[in-house]
């Protein structure tokens, strides 16, 4: 069954006026407008130039960085030469201002400018475009909007931001998997058919970790042959924000020597967990406490690709310190990632969803497997699907239940909900945006519905997002 993703009524003329309005917020400090521009840079990966697209702000660097109680209030330029829109991931604006492709905004034709305002929501969050092929060319940044007690906590802030990266084009890619790419541009050109694949082929029980193999894994838009050196002191106190913004890949985070402190995952503070290992799957982020040794030295953090030897990161490192390098490849291969949910069963949320009485469930089926490349929600790939109807203000759980071989990190826009239940079991867990749900298992997550519109519920893996596995919350 299809749906048309504009069935509010919205016309995407009135909607670009709409976000061209500056909106009052109440409590707010007075906001100051600030500059980010859609745009290309070149990038050296190991000795080899790319062209690339990517988020500036007004200095000519990557994201921006907001303190609790400022408004968001930004002007993006589009200086590509094609339609782009940003999706400010983790944030809850209002839905005309959330960035998917005529849902109900249309895309920036290159040269032209929109302005954003609404409240902030705290936390490591992150902006991207919401167009498959624009977000592997990493068009996307860092959204950081600091609490005022991580202010107060006197720690370094050190941001890790993790990509993986092709010398292919986007569309090479789908090619090659055998997506077959729609004629529009509605939510990104994305499509509901698929093709055949000649390779790749997943046999009657395996697992697939990886479908795409990318040339370059990058923390901070450098690989291992060059990381990213972060200045510290000795006996230095980070707060780590770190950041899966790849397309395609679940990276294992390692401190290595250095304990750390889960203290936050997709920008909601947890009761802290403590370890120096965390599965990060794309889209996720975690906030780790790190405080460092008394005497100087190097110490690498690093991103390890799920069931695979690839790895980045970034060393933080005293003055003077010695930097040794450090090789592209592990010795051995990552295993899969929370095949069992135990990561995810440790994080609780340190400010719980208020108990109260269950308006509506569902149970949410995702399908899917290699040959053919075919993801869906429901039975259904986009632009077909089955909408999640609630009103504004009900409490909502959805059951993901995964009957593929492949996990999918499900991400839901304009909402923070909590993971409620792992495998039937009942759980007080984190609060997110992106959870991560295995192979044939199952997660649930509980939210307030919120302002009456269409918001997107996705999964995260560009590729699958491609083929069609979305659907819509439709809150009346």
């Amino acid at each position: 069954m299809t749906h048309s993703f504009s069935r509010r009524g919205f016309l995407a003329a009135s909607s670009a006026s709409l976000l061209g309005a500056t909106l009052p917020l109440p409590g707010m400090a007075a906001p100051e407008r600030r500059s980010l521009f859609a745009t290309t840079r070149t990038l050296d990966i190991d000795g080899r130039a790319a062209t690339v697209m990517g988020l500036l702000n007004a200095s000519g660097q990557t994201g921006l960085t907001f303190d609790e109680g400022y408004a968001f209030s930004v002007r993006l330029e589009n200086q590509l030469g094609e339609p782009t829109l940003i999706h400010w991931h983790g944030q809850i604006p209002p839905n005309v201002q959330d960035g998917v492709p005529d849902m109900p905004a249309p895309m920036l034709r290159p040269g032209e400018t929109r302005d954003y305002d609404y409240a902030t929501s705290p936390g490591t969050h992150w902006m991207h475009a919401h167009i498959p092929s624009h977000e592997m060319q990493l068009l996307a940044a860092p959204l950081i909007v600091r609490r005022a007690e991580e202010v107060a906590e006197d720690r370094q802030e050190v941001v890790m931001f993790l990509h993986d990266f092709s010398f292919r084009s986007p569309e090479e890619i789908f090619d090659e998997l055998g997506i077959v790419a729609s004629g529009g541009h509605s939510m990104g050109g994305m499509s509901g058919m698929s093709g055949m694949m000649n390779h790749g082929a997943m046999g009657h029980g395996e697992m697939d970790l990886n479908d795409i193999d990318f040339d370059a894994y990058l923390a901070n838009d450098r690989t291992l042959s060059d990381p990213d050196v972060v200045a510290v002191e000795a006996s230095g106190r980070i707060r780590l924000r770190i950041v899966n913004a790849a397309a395609a890949t679940v990276f294992w985070i390692d401190t290595g020597t250095l304990a750390a402190q889960a203290v936050a995952v997709d920008g909601q503070p947890i009761v802290p967990v403590s370890g120096n290992r965390w599965g990060l799957a794309m889209a996720q982020r975690i906030d780790l406490l790190i405080d460092l040794p008394a005497g100087g030295g190097a110490w690498p953090i690093l991103a390890l690709r799920e069931g695979a030897r690839e790895q980045t990161g970034i060393i933080l490192a005293t003055p003077g310190a010695e930097v040794r390098k450090v090789a592209a490849k592990a010795d051995a291969a990552a295993p899969a990632f929370d095949l069992n949910l135990a990561q995810e069963a440790k994080f609780v949320a340190r400010d719980s969803l208020a108990p109260r009485l269950l308006n509506r469930g569902y149970m949410m089926m995702l399908s899917g497997a290699m040959t053919p490349y075919s993801w869906s929600i429901d039975g259904q790939a986009w632009p077909d699907y089955l909408p999640v109807d609630c009103a504004s203000g009900e409490r909502v759980e959805i059951m993901f239940h995964n009957m593929s071989m492949m996990g999918h990190p499900m991400h839901l826009h304009g909402h923070h909900y909590q993971v409620v239940g792992l495998n039937g079991r009942p759980l007080n867990g984190a609060r997110r945006d992106t959870v991560y749900v295995p192979p044939m298992a199952s997660v649930t997550i509980a939210f307030d519905a919120g302002e009456s519109a269409d918001w997107m519920l996705h999964c995260h893996h560009m590729a699958h997002l491609q083929s069609g596995m979305m659907t819509v919350l439709s809150v009346a």
